[in-house]
């Protein structure tokens, strides 16, 4: 792509884009491009709709795939080239809605029961005790923990956007124990070397062994903590509007799929098979 490729990272720049979405968003531009062996301010409506069908038909990509390369083209022709983009003629895939997996709070502490590493322990409590995203909490500071005021200042979150979450009593009783043995100086969760914070990959890796070595079998990832202090946190009778403060969340609506996920109510509503059936006795 040559210039269209560095007018279009100037682009997403200028945009403050984050670093991840640029690189995504550039390099979906260069697959569409090589996919018809072509500079793609040459190509149009056409391209656009033939090279969706294909990842949609031949590829089988993901939802979130497709819509990240929809996303990416859409960016380049409309700001990067400045060219109309016809959403009736080029439509965005349909997503299906799906509710992730939550643990509940005895898988949540059998997997800090099961993790010995005090690093490790450490680390994985302080995601789920506060609700971080993988990279906010590889990217936290010695200084972002705030025992005064019982506050993690989570830093350059989605958006580019600063907030402040929640630093539990356990929390902090055990950052310390781990501040005693470790002396980190910068980053919280220093990597190798230890003037760099620790990699999402490494992060990835603890919380895999861990949920082994808790003998759960959900398939969780490192994100299902954050889900799991959301949905903890609602149905202890937190409301909707706290929650999505300390997720950083920008609308309510994001927040709201929790409600799907909560047992709160849900758990007061007996199924009708229970209503004629008497206690202690089998239906015959």
């Amino acid at each position: 792509m040559g210039r269209l490729y560095h007018e279009m990272k100037m682009d997403l720049e200028l945009k403050n884009y984050s670093p991840k979405t640029r690189s995504c968003y550039l390099a979906c531009v260069k697959n569409f491009a090589l996919h018809f062996r072509q500079a793609p301010d040459r190509m149009g409506e056409s391209e656009i709709r033939e090279y969706l069908h294909f990842l949609i038909k031949e590829k089988r990509a993901s939802q979130s795939a497709i819509n990240q390369t929809y996303s990416a083209l859409k960016f380049f022709y409309q700001t990067t080239i400045e060219r109309d983009w016809n959403g009736l003629r080029i439509p965005r895939i349909r997503t299906g809605k799906r509710l992730p997996v939550v643990l509940s709070q005895q898988e949540i502490r059998a997997i800090f029961s099961a993790t010995r590493n005090l690093k490790h322990k450490s680390l994985l409590m302080t995601i789920y005790s506060a609700g971080l995203r993988l990279s906010e909490a590889a990217h936290l500071k010695v200084s972002d923990v705030d025992s005064q005021r019982m506050t993690i200042r989570i830093r350059h979150g989605k958006g580019d956007k600063d907030r402040y979450s929640l630093l539990a009593e356990c929390t902090l009783d055990i950052l310390r124990n781990y501040w005693r043995e470790y002396r980190p100086v910068d980053w919280l969760f220093p990597g190798n070397p230890k003037d760099m914070p620790i990699s999402s990959r490494s992060i990835q890796k603890v919380f895999e062994k861990a949920l082994h070595e808790a003998g759960i079998k959900k398939k969780a990832t490192v994100h299902t903590l954050r889900h799991s202090f959301a949905t903890h946190l609602l149905e202890a009778g937190t409301d909707l509007y706290h929650i999505q403060h300390l997720l950083g969340h920008t609308t309510i609506k994001t927040t709201a799929i929790y409600l799907h996920l909560s047992r709160r109510d849900v758990a007061r509503v007996k199924s009708p098979i229970d209503l004629f059936q008497e206690p202690g006795k089998p239906i015959p």
